[in-house]
């Protein structure tokens, strides 16, 4: 990609690394845009089953928006940058593949609100998380008061902000905020490629049509998701997947996976 955001390829796993850290990975514009590029390139890309987001260096995975940059930008700005959330991370949750955030060091304000795009969370242990925007005078409007509240419940979700309350990794996981912590700042990234070799070897439509319906469960009342489920089900059901799925059973073997 740029210098600003790094892209590698391990087989099917896309791993995305913001490289801003004598900014401690803060969010430009500039950042943001790559951030939708890149995952429009991905989307794009058939042999990608899932894609793992960190931060360079030790200290932050994202410490939120670049406030020095947005000192310098008119209210009508700051609005457009609003809706640029929305348009170049929406690819992060929509059920295209599982998204992992590798949480690095401190996720803040817009730096959790982008880790809480991601499918799965895995944090190091001296991690701070937390979003304070409200003792800045703004709230968290790239999706934090929404996803928050879907992740933690509603009075988790107004403490968090309403106190500006920084959380450690720790805390965390405690609340489900989070769902795995790693001690060893070294080890996050294998660790975390471990935690989520399952869905490297498992079925791309399966994880998809799953995303899909879980995403349903939050959105639609019961019956309406169910049926959602079951239309979920039905493209597993005509998959090429699900037929080797059970060759390998029969044979006592691990399936080989497609994606077809």
């Amino acid at each position: 990609m740029t210098d600003q955001l790094l892209l590698e390829r391990q087989g099917h796993l896309a791993i995305v690394t913001l490289n801003r850290p004598e900014r401690m990975n803060a969010l430009s514009r500039e950042l943001l845009i790559e951030l939708g590029e890149a995952g429009r390139k991905l989307v794009q890309d058939p042999e990608i089953r899932a894609v793992m987001l960190t931060g360079a260096g030790e200290r932050a995975f994202c410490a939120g928006a670049d406030l020095k940059e947005r000192r310098e930008m008119s209210d009508e700005q700051i609005r457009r940058q609003l809706h640029l959330y929305e348009s170049e991370l929406g690819w992060l949750s929509a059920p295209h593949f599982p998204t992992i955030a590798a949480i690095n060091g401190v996720a803040l304000g817009g730096g959790l609100e982008l880790a809480m795009c991601c499918d799965l969370r895995v944090a190091v242990a001296s991690a701070e998380l937390g979003l304070p925007e409200t003792s800045l005078g703004i709230i968290p409007a790239a999706g934090g008061t929404q996803r928050l509240v879907r992740l933690v419940g509603e009075a988790r979700a107004k403490e968090m902000i309403l106190l500006g309350q920084r959380l450690s990794a720790k805390q965390s996981l405690a609340i489900g905020l989070i769902h795995r912590v790693v001690k060893n700042p070294a080890k996050l990234l294998p660790k975390t490629l471990e935690y989520i070799q399952p869905i490297l070897e498992g079925a791309p439509i399966a994880q998809r049509s799953a995303l899909r319906a879980i995403a349903a469960a939050g959105d639609l009342p019961l019956s309406a998701g169910l049926a959602m489920e079951r239309q979920c089900y039905e493209l597993c059901l005509t998959s090429e997947d699900r037929k080797e799925a059970l060759a390998a059973f029969a044979e006592k073997r691990r399936p080989n996976y497609l994606g077809k």
